[in-house]
């Protein structure tokens, strides 16, 4: 099983920088950051540095979406990067929650994130691509990869993630709903004629390694908050009780009252009243390293390939380290 860390791109970028060269140091695979172009410093920019303070950690976004940049101006930003340090980023990418929603637009189609996985992958691999009925080709482009990984929930999502994504990254760590989605990507990929086994499975989640269960669970219930979003979504597509989404990720946003983007992914949220420790628990990774290492051979089990760790907390460091010293090791094999 391969590791990630996830942060935001909070200033100063210097300390983001270090983070993820703390973990490389640790044994950590991939870093990866949310894609919010008013709420945090620009992603990219970063992740030139990232990869120049770096040797082997690839980076990319948690997840970018097919509305804040043109496609072209995408696939030009990772190829380029990978043309610089070889190949070492990912292309995580969704509707967009956060990143259209702060600027006033709506998240995009699942249509147009279908073309654009499509359009962004040929580009930076140096294919002649479709962008807004313009053939286009980055002519500069040598020997790119880019592997695009797919964000997704609900069932349409999934089926798409199956068609076209070379990854599924799953925002939540509860091993029942694990399984139904990885089985839902795969159903998809083979109907699809694609090799189901060929897609690499991300689960993405807080995690929170220490004794004091109540702090941990006050540290990373803002994250039952930011699922809930998509969540909602799915409801509104599909109804409550419509059969398509499981009412075990349904049920817990019955009191949710609205949602402030401000407080966005961090520790304290007050739009996160709402989510019970049953669900911190069931979503998060919480305990000391014994209980991680618990849940995550549950995970691997199911096919998880890589496990990324959401590290907005007060423990960010610690975190780091104890994944370094006791749990990557026991699920690095």
């Amino acid at each position: 099983m391969d590791f990630g860390l996830v942060l935001q791109t909070d200033p100063p970028a210097s300390r983001v920088i270090s983070l993820m060269k703390r973990a490389e140091r640790n044994g950590f695979t991939h870093g990866w950051t949310f894609d919010s172009a008013v709420l945090w410093q620009e992603p990219f920019v970063v992740y030139s540095q990232i990869l120049a303070n770096t040797t082997t950690l690839k980076v990319g976004p948690m997840v970018t979406n097919p509305g804040t940049r043109t496609w072209e101006v995408t696939a030009s930003t990772f190829a380029t990067l990978n043309d610089m340090y070889g190949n070492r980023t990912v292309c995580g990418i969704g509707r967009g929650d956060s990143a259209m929603r702060v600027a006033g637009r709506r998240p995009n189609t699942l249509a147009r994130l279908g073309e654009a996985i499509d359009a962004i992958r040929d580009l930076a691999e140096g294919r002649e691509a479709e962008v807004d009925g313009q053939r286009m080709r980055l002519p500069w482009v040598r020997d790119g990869r880019l592997p695009v990984w797919m964000a997704a929930y609900g069932p349409k999502a999934l089926a798409l993630t199956g068609r076209k994504a070379d990854g599924f990254i799953l925002q939540l760590a509860d091993p029942f709903l694990t399984e139904w989605m990885v089985k839902a990507v795969r159903k998809a990929a083979a109907e699809a004629g694609r090799d189901p086994d060929a897609i690499t499975v991300c689960v993405a989640a807080p995690a929170y390694v220490g004794d004091d269960l109540a702090h941990a669970r006050e540290q990373c219930r803002w994250f039952g908050g930011m699922v809930g979003n998509h969540v909602a979504d799915l409801v509104a597509r599909y109804g409550e009780h419509s059969g398509m989404v499981p009412e075990a990720l349904t049920d817990y946003i019955k009191g949710r009252q609205g949602y402030d983007y401000s407080h966005h992914g961090r520790a304290g949220n007050p739009s996160t009243d709402f989510v019970p420790d049953e669900i911190v628990d069931r979503f998060c990774l919480l305990g000391p390293p014994e209980a991680h290492i618990e849940k995550l051979r549950a995970l691997r089990d199911l096919g998880v390939d890589q496990f990324a760790v959401y590290d907005m907390h007060d423990a960010q460091e610690t975190t780091i380290d104890a994944y370094g010293a006791e749990i990557i090791p026991a699920l690095g094999d």
